[in-house]
């Protein structure tokens, strides 16, 4: 027998609102987790987007506080219950319109509050009392610090995609929003995976969590054409550029590993030539939300992106997505290139796969449970070493050598070690130097080992 939201409990008027939507069979982290949140216990859910996750933890917070609901003018009888924490605006956006869907019919007031909007434009409607807040950490305090905001008589606290507010810098001021809610029964935490800072953040702040993990996805889309290509990590720069010439890329997301690899990666493209932005925890909601919409608009050539920052961003007729490191984690490589390839679309994804990542490549051949292999670019395989023709940039002028010249050759004698070259990803000496001048015998003939006797 089917599990119905009928049969988990809900509050009569929060049925029918999810009636009123058109559902009647729960996904499967709501099938999980309304029950457990009914029960007053703490969460630690593990869901993707897409899943129904937002609805798993509003139909049962509205359902538990809607005793609270009354018809008093008087602020006093109206405090703030429920606290649901998100780390940008649209998400805040996007769990606010779920509240207030599912809501009507209850008598519960709730608000969102977010970053770029100012903050005395929020506070008529905070002053007149509501039971349920969405909000950005950030924002929150800043309207904690007017008094426009009290949180003593939080019952239910929410942070949802916590390991995004974590990427994006935001522990301390969850800690001191933690520590404000000193009625809090109830804490609920929702993350796209148990990653360690996550389990850290709920043995911290949360007592005997249930935890809830929805089935791992296992499968690519099959209209997603895979490409792997062997480099070595101080070329993949140059080997991404070289292939955004080559497929004429137009409109394509690259993913890195870190932040700080994000703007290295943007930096170097466009220096290339390449119209180009990066999106991650460390940029400003407004910085990301502009390079955003000129990434849809077409303005922007190259958006290089971390995968927390990346999480929710709806794009269609993407037709290219690079991994420009292959993720740690191998589910987040089934996501990269789901960005790709939808709605009945073509896709192409393109991984650049340096020799010391073998460990995750094995993975994601075990999670799909199929051959994927390696097809060497040629001229930026392993081992091999390659001419770049393009100037270098002003920054990197100062490792530029030109051993056709004296002052070159100086230089040359005083650059690091092969092995210093490749930790920096300075790119190796060329050996393969065109149309060297008259003089180079001379001046290669300096490095020659003497003869003795």
């Amino acid at each position: 027998m089917s599990i119905t939201f009928a049969s988990l409990g809900l509050a009569p008027e929060v049925l029918k609102a999810v009636v009123a939507q058109g559902y009647e069979t729960p996904t499967a982290i709501q099938a999980e987790a309304i029950p457990v949140i009914l029960a007053g216990k703490d969460v630690l859910g593990a869901a993707q987007t897409g899943t129904g996750k937002t609805a798993a933890f509003t139909l049962p917070i509205l359902t538990r506080i809607i005793r609270h609901a009354n018809h008093s003018a008087s602020p006093a009888r109206h405090p703030i219950r429920a606290l649901i924490l998100t780390p940008t605006r649209e998400l805040a956006d996007q769990v606010y319109a779920n509240v207030a869907t599912y809501s009507k019919g209850t008598g519960l007031r709730s608000h969102v509050v977010y970053g770029g909007v100012d903050v005395k434009a929020q506070q008529p409607a905070l002053r007149e009392g509501i039971e349920v807040l969405v909000a950005t950490p950030g924002r929150l305090l800043d309207h904690i610090q007017q008094k426009s905001i009290n949180l003593s008589q939080v019952e239910i606290l929410v942070l949802d995609e916590a390991d995004r507010m974590l990427d994006m810098g935001f522990i301390l001021d969850i800690q001191n929003i933690f520590n404000l809610c000193t009625n809090r029964k109830q804490t609920l935490l929702f993350s796209a995976t148990f990653a360690p800072e996550i389990i850290k953040l709920s043995k911290q702040f949360m007592h005997e969590p249930v935890k809830i993990e929805i089935s791992r996805q296992n499968s690519a889309n099959e209209s997603v054409k895979q490409e792997l290509h062997p480099v070595e990590t101080g070329r993949k720069r140059a080997l991404l550029a070289h292939l955004i010439r080559v497929h004429q890329m137009t409109q394509v997301i690259v993913f890195c590993r870190t932040k700080i690899g994000a703007d290295q990666v943007a930096r170097d493209l466009k220096r290339a030539g390449f119209n180009c932005e990066a999106i991650h925890g460390d940029r400003d909601q407004r910085a990301r939300t502009e390079a955003l919409t000129k990434f849809k608009a077409g303005e922007t050539q190259v958006l290089v992106a971390t995968d927390v920052a990346a999480r929710g961003l709806d794009i269609s007729d993407l037709p290219y997505v690079v991994n420009y490191e292959l993720p740690t984690n191998a589910e987040d490589y089934v996501h990269r290139i789901g960005r790709t390839g939808r709605a009945g679309a073509t896709g192409v994804a393109i991984s650049l796969v340096a020799p010391e990542e073998g460990k995750a490549y094995e993975g994601i051949k075990k999670l799909l449970n199929r051959e994927m292999p390696l097809i060497p670019v040629h001229g930026f395989s392993p081992g091999t070493i390659q001419v770049i023709d393009e100037r270098p940039a002003r920054a990197e002028r100062r490792h530029h050598v030109d051993p056709t010249t004296d002052k070159g050759v100086k230089e040359y004698q005083r650059m690091p070690s092969r092995a210093q070259r490749d930790a920096s990803e300075v790119p190796a000496f060329p050996s393969n130097l065109p149309k060297l001048p008259k003089r180079a015998p001379q001046v290669a003939a300096l490095f020659l080992p003497k003869k003795h006797g």
